[in-house]
């Protein structure tokens, strides 16, 4: 199953969002006030790197004829930082290579940011990000999607921090695992078991941020609940605009701001697009959850030893890069307008200082018609504007919501 599969399909009986939003027209060019998108701490919560430069041989630093996230056109985005996110897909689960991969594809994104040192560094703190972009530099701050370890083996952990990781998302990817269950996979631990408990104790005394993306509903509620630091949501929509498990409920939106963490809002019209969602649906079936619900998690039930991780490569490299190409009808494109009332509709319900932008750039969303790549960022900004958001609001959406959460996980510091 490759990832747009495992992130379309779905496990839960969802239950009919109740709002509906318009689709927009071509939008008219305004005229950016001209240093806001300049000047403004630009950061992205989530964006994919690593997986084509570990299996294609490529260079970040250099421009792409395809994908959308490449050092030179994130420049031209005006990013000042991204969470540098490197992923451990489902495709190195069965045969028990998702230890092996994590830590070659960290090692890799290490490499890869001194290589392009001339643009780019590691940062382990909000005071990096701060340092780094006073040089003129953009910030890479290392993020792991997927599993490390399906048991959650807490020496791994420590040793990943150790190598400069410093957020990580709890489940494996839309996977349950040994202590978390995911939001699209079967409910195994009623949410979080003790263990998972005892990873995020540990992510808060290392100083590591907490991130929620694909848990299950009760995974963010307990989390946020046993966190003692803010816990981020990095990429996802809102459940009442789509019902699709991958977007946030209401309830777990609130409990991570009560919390003081953030929700990254995704770029793909998957997730914020009804009308694209309902075209979507018919191929995607509904299956219901298992009850009773299984003692141990699927993915620990087997495991396939018939491969090496060079034939696992061979076939993941057939997703490369995770880009969409199929044509999507006008009627179902959505706009970049669209996005920013799925950024408005956060805003209401969890105030200014909780929502930011987790794009899944080069992670495979449909992308609104005006973001090409990532070169097009300050298109948000634009649309935010025509919202009639002040220029404070779009600078905390823009990164500095990102940067305070940053600061209070790696420096306990509100």
């Amino acid at each position: 199953m490759n990832r747009r599969d495992v992130i379309k399909s779905l496990t839960l009986l969802p239950v009919a969002g109740d709002i509906m939003l318009e689709q927009y027209p071509a939008v008219k060019a305004i005229t950016l006030p001209q240093d806001l998108h300049r000047d403004a701490f630009v950061m992205d919560g989530h964006t994919h790197v690593m997986s084509r430069e570990l299996i294609l041989k490529t260079d970040i630093g250099q421009r792409y004829k395809d994908g959308t996230v490449d050092l030179p056109r994130s420049k031209e985005g005006g990013l000042d930082a991204m969470f540098f996110s490197v992923y451990t897909p489902e495709n190195y689960y069965p045969g028990r290579f998702e230890t092996k991969n994590t830590f070659r594809v960290v090692n890799l994104a290490l490499d890869q940011i001194k290589r392009n040192n001339a643009v780019i560094e590691l940062a382990l703190t909000a005071s990096d990000i701060e340092r780094i972009n006073k040089k003129g530099k953009m910030a890479a701050f290392l993020d792991l999607e997927g599993g490390y370890d399906l048991y959650g083996d807490l020496d791994l952990l420590r040793s990943l921090y150790k190598l400069g990781l410093r957020s990580m998302q709890l489940t494996a990817h839309s996977t349950t695992n040994g202590f978390i269950d995911a939001c699209n996979d079967v409910y195994t631990w009623g949410g979080i078991n003790d263990h998972g408990k005892a990873v995020i104790r540990e992510m808060n005394n290392l100083g590591m941020v907490i991130n929620v993306a694909h848990a299950s509903n009760a995974a963010i509620l307990q989390a946020a609940a046993t966190s003692k630091h803010p816990v981020i949501y990095s990429h996802g929509g809102f459940y009442k605009i789509v019902d699709h498990p991958r977007c946030i409920s209401d309830e777990a939106a609130k409990a991570i701001a009560a919390k003081g963490g953030v929700i990254g809002v995704h770029f793909g019209s998957l997730f914020n697009n009804p009308k694209y969602w309902a075209w979507q649906r018919k191929n995607n079936p509904i299956r219901v959850q298992p009850n009773p619900q299984p003692k141990t998690p699927r993915i620990l039930l087997t495991q396939d030893t018939s491969k090496t991780i060079d034939d696992v490569d061979r076939e993941f490299a057939k997703e490369l890069p995770f880009t969409y190409n199929q044509t999507i009808p006008d009627e179902y494109w959505m706009h970049v307008d669209q996005l920013a009332k799925v950024i408005d509709y956060g805003v209401n319900l969890v105030g200014e200082d909780h929502i930011a932008l987790g794009s899944d750039l080069d992670g495979g969303p449909e992308l609104p018609r005006e973001i090409r790549d990532i070169s097009d960022y300050p298109q948000i900004t634009l649309a935010l504007q025509r919202l009639g958001y002040t220029d404070q609001r779009i600078k905390k959406i823009l990164g500095l919501n990102w940067l305070r959460v940053i600061r209070q996980v790696t420096e306990g510091k509100i």
